[in-house]
């Protein structure tokens, strides 16, 4: 006898449940209608249920907030109004207590603030030697002393002193500006003096330095026409020499001698050269006539040398053309023998597709199909 052990229990339950499980979803799944539609009622109730559900909960308990939330606001209204009855309270006594104990004769700095202070205080001066009077304080100027009569007095005499002094002081000025007037006037008049006797002397001085200026001046103009006289001889003099000696000389009689160089008979200086004769001519045009001949010469050799290149170029390629040709032949006979290895090969296959075609085929049974669509997974 087998005894059942409740982990194999548990487990057969657990088999036990996904049969049914599958079942129930191979009865949703090849149910023709239910797979059309799509539709389950049952799912849908409980949805609405639990939705109906929901929506009290949360209804009850939306009221619970609101109730609790009315509460907490009456309670808020009671605590602010006894708090203002408290503040009241506190102000009350706190005037009271300001109005009894603390008075404004007993502050400390009541002094500042009291309207019969300046009752109580002393006068500004009693005197001019008082103390409080000091330079900061300014309640005494100069001028605005006790004693201003006294002192006014004295002032006055001290003033009147000063005028005579000052009087005294102008005339004695007076007398030394005339005194310093009349030293300067005889101080001119001896510089007025020199200076005439000054200028006669200058005058004496320049008319004789005038007179040895003109008699020089008249010893140079002499001299220098003489010398002029002199250049202008001996530069004629010397234009007759120079023609003298151009008449006479090389340059003008055109001898060929003269531009002969040192450095040889190929060699001329170009200052004197005047030219080629007509032996040196005719040898250059001798010379200009081989030259032309010689590079006709090379023209034609050069013609000759190139209608052999051309002539060569045409050869190779007509060469080349046959060579083309030839090869052209070739693949065209390559081409035509390809042609006919494929349609032998194409006819080889049409014949191997019609006798597969003709060969019988098998045809799928009830079996084949029933091995399908048995379970729900």
């Amino acid at each position: 006898m087998e005894v059942a052990i409740p982990k194999d229990l548990q487990q057969e339950a657990s088999l036990a449940k996904k049969r049914y499980m599958d079942l129930c979803r191979q009865g949703q799944i090849f149910d023709a209608r239910n797979r059309i539609i799509g539709g389950d009622t049952q799912a849908w109730d409980v949805q609405v249920r639990n939705q109906k559900i929901k929506e009290v909960t949360e209804k009850a308990r939306d009221e619970t907030f609101a109730a609790e939330m009315r509460h907490n606001d009456k309670v808020m209204c009671i605590m602010h109004d006894r708090e203002l009855r408290h503040r009241k309270q506190l102000c009350r006594a706190i005037n009271d207590f300001q109005q009894r104990f603390q008075k404004p004769e007993t502050r400390r700095e009541f002094d500042l603030s009291d309207p019969l202070a300046l009752k109580k205080e002393l006068p500004a001066r009693v005197s001019d030697n008082d103390m409080r009077n000091t330079i900061s304080g300014m309640q005494k100027f100069m001028g605005e002393d006790l004693n201003f009569q006294e002192r006014k007095r004295i002032q006055k005499e001290q003033n009147r002193e000063w005028s005579l002094q000052q009087h005294g002081e102008w005339e004695r000025a007076q007398a030394e500006h005339k005194l310093a007037e009349h030293l300067h006037t005889q101080t001119e008049l001896k510089f007025d003096e020199a200076a005439r006797d000054l200028q006669r002397l200058e005058i004496t001085t320049r008319k004789a330095v005038c007179a040895a200026v003109k008699e020089f001046n008249k010893k140079q103009v002499v001299e220098l026409a003489e010398r002029k006289r002199q250049v202008k001889q001996q530069e004629q003099e010397d234009n007759m020499s120079e023609i003298t000696n151009l008449l006479h000389g090389d340059l003008l009689s055109e001898n060929p001698q003269q531009a002969a160089s040192n450095f040889g008979p190929r060699h001329v200086m170009l200052d004197r050269w005047k030219g080629m004769n007509r032996e040196q001519l005719e040898e250059i045009w001798s010379t200009w006539k081989q030259q032309i001949h010689e590079k006709l010469r090379l023209q034609e050799e050069e013609r000759q040398h190139n209608m052999d290149w051309d002539l060569r170029r045409t050869r190779k390629a007509h060469a080349s053309l046959l060579q083309e040709r030839q090869q052209q032949r070739l693949l065209r006979e390559q081409r035509r023998a390809l042609d006919c290895s494929n349609l032998s090969l194409a006819k080889q296959q049409y014949l191997q597709k019609r006798q597969l075609d003709a060969a019988p085929s098998s045809q799928p049974t009830e079996d084949y199909f029933s091995q399908f669509n048995t379970r729900s997974r």
